[in-house]
């Protein structure tokens, strides 16, 4: 078995060229990534549905804006908190995933979370990969791995965040984030 080095908790910005409709433009935070897969969410997928609609007690801590992101194209009806947390030590009902950045329970109390969080959103569904399919995309050069931020999980401008994310690399990756947004019209 080819040993997998861990991407959990870097981000998979979609290339230009990627495809799939429900990765288009799409910023990935990785929140597992081993040998017997992968797992993220979406960081860039707003929807309208307000976190109130679906999880009344978690919406006053929800980050603006305060609506459900759709987290990826698996199991949509299912809900992953992720949340900043800073310091050391996390509280009960948070699991650290990379850096501050972590999955909340939320079958948790929120009461029992909001002293020490410092962002927080909400997802529904996700993106998963089995055993070796998302090294497969990342060697067909689909996606383009970079470091997370904080920041990224609750980016106030979360249509922005694509761009946003390329134009902070320290390499010619900085260029992709001009890329039109639809070739054809040059």
């Amino acid at each position: 078995m080819t040993e997998v080095s861990s991407l959990t908790g870097r981000l998979l910005v979609a290339a230009p060229a990627l495809a799939d409709p429900n990765f288009d433009r799409a910023v990935v935070l990785l929140l597992d990534h081993d040998e017997e897969g992968s797992l993220g969410v979406v960081l860039n997928r707003p929807t309208p549905v307000g976190v109130a609609d679906i999880l009344l007690s978690w919406a006053g801590l929800a980050g603006e804006p305060g609506v459900v992101f759709q987290g990826g194209p698996v199991s949509l009806d299912s809900a992953l908190g992720v949340a900043v947390i800073p310091g050391e030590e996390g509280p009960l009902g948070w699991r650290r995933v990379h850096g501050a950045i972590g999955l909340v329970d939320l079958e948790a109390p929120p009461e029992l979370l909001a002293p020490a969080l410092g962002s927080l959103r909400i997802f529904a569904g996700y993106a998963g990969w089995g055993p070796g399919q998302l090294e497969a995309e990342l060697s067909e050069g689909a996606w383009y791995v970079v470091e997370s931020e904080p920041g990224d999980v609750s980016s106030p401008r979360p249509e922005g965040l694509w761009r946003a994310v390329l134009r902070r690399q320290r390499s010619k990756l900085a260029m992709v984030a001009t890329y039109p947004d639809d070739p054809s019209l040059n």
